[in-house]
């Protein structure tokens, strides 16, 4: 059976208030096409298919037309709901697209019952265990502490209990929304540490034949069988330095796997800049960022006047510039929203009050946006 493996949508994400839909559209294209030219037989989303627990309209589109192709092409589902998702909200219609061969599973009592797909070689049974909030999900689970480790390791044992009743032969393989001890993280994965140590242990997997995860934004495995597939887009500039992908898995007869990446397609190049302003402006060594979400890190000896206004005159710029952040001097937030200036994260042009951000180093600006500013900046 051949598995495409993805995860972290963040459908309505934006990248440093710059609006990701249409490469979300662009990447949920891709995959339709892997789909179908790479013959998949199953598609796996281990959660986090929404960026907030209240989706934008735009986001909500993307995801009807992802399940609606998903559906025509009559490829079988199974995706989860992760810590960024409202696991009500999403699951609300569950029980009726699985009539449409989506298996949503978000909520944690159902996490034990499978869907199970069959092929030439027999049965394989898809466990989804949604995000597991400790303190929300102790009592269900019946887990002996609010911890990830101790909510997961019951919900696994509930797993390979219903696993054992199945016929001799059945492949198994679970999808999870976790932070598995081993995992590399980015700046853009929301801290689960509320719920105490954020890590668990791969071995509670222990016996699975795959298991699918999601939470962490770089593609990587933990082990030959547990692997991430990562964000198919970056969505903060520590993750310039690697690919995006989603893993093609091949599960034979035997559970063994043969495991490919596919690489996601980038609608722009991510890059750090570092220097004095003026030497940025007029080197001609940058042109081929023309195009590129840039970081830029300022390092002339007093803060410049206006800092952004100039750089829509650099070299490497165009006469009809985007919207941008203005210049700001602490780390950009990654996520911060065009529209909705109370959430969580502030936006990358917002004032920080002295109060709750240390002074910055006199001598280092941070500037995050596009290569192409607008001339008339909010400094």
């Amino acid at each position: 059976m051949r598995l495409l493996h993805t995860s972290d949508w963040h459908l309505g994400r934006t990248f440093y208030r710059e609006s990701l839909v249409d490469a979300q559209r662009a990447f949920l294209e891709h995959l339709l096409t892997v789909v179908q030219e790479r013959e998949v037989d199953a598609v796996l989303v281990a959660g986090d298919i929404y960026d907030r627990a209240i989706p934008s309209l735009d986001a909500v589109a993307l995801f009807d037309h992802a399940l609606n192709s998903l559906a025509d092409l009559q490829v079988p589902v199974i995706m989860i709901s992760g810590n960024h998702d409202s696991p009500q909200r999403l699951g609300v219609t569950s029980r009726l697209i699985e009539r449409a061969g989506i298996h949503l599973r978000t909520d944690p009592a159902t996490c034990h019952t499978p869907a199970v797909l069959h092929d030439e070689h027999g049965p394989v049974a898809f466990y989804g265990l949604p995000y597991l909030e400790p303190f929300l999900t102790r009592e269900e689970m019946a887990a002996d502490k609010p911890t990830h480790e101790a909510v997961l390791g019951a919900a696994m044992d509930r797993v390979r209990a219903d696993l054992a009743t199945r016929p001799a032969g059945t492949r198994s393989v679970v999808l999870a929304h976790a932070f598995v001890t081993g995992g590399r993280t980015s700046d853009s994965e929301r801290d689960i540490t509320a719920g105490g140590i954020p890590t668990v242990p791969a071995a509670v997997f222990e016996g699975i034949d795959y298991v699918a995860l999601g939470h962490l934004h770089r593609p990587q495995k933990v082990t030959d069988r547990i692997r991430y597939s990562g964000s198919p887009l970056a969505y903060s500039f520590s993750e310039a330095g690697y690919a995006k992908t989603t893993w093609l898995v091949d599960l034979d007869a035997d559970a063994n796997i043969t495991i490919e990446a596919v690489p996601c397609p980038r609608p722009r190049a991510l890059n750090t800049l570092t220097g004095h302003l003026d030497d940025l402006l007029k080197d001609h060594r940058h042109e081929h960022l023309r195009d590129a979400w840039l970081h830029v890190i300022l390092t002339d000896p007093q803060r410049p006047i206006n800092a952004c206004a100039p750089v829509s005159l650099a070299p490497f710029s165009s006469p009809s510039p985007p919207r941008t952040a203005a210049p700001h001097t602490v780390p950009p937030t990654p996520n911060a929203p065009a529209t909705a200036p109370n959430s969580r994260s502030p936006p990358v042009s917002s004032t920080t009050s002295e109060a709750a951000t240390p002074p910055p180093p006199p001598n280092r600006t941070s500037y995050a946006g596009r290569s192409r500013p607008p001339a008339a900046t909010t400094p």
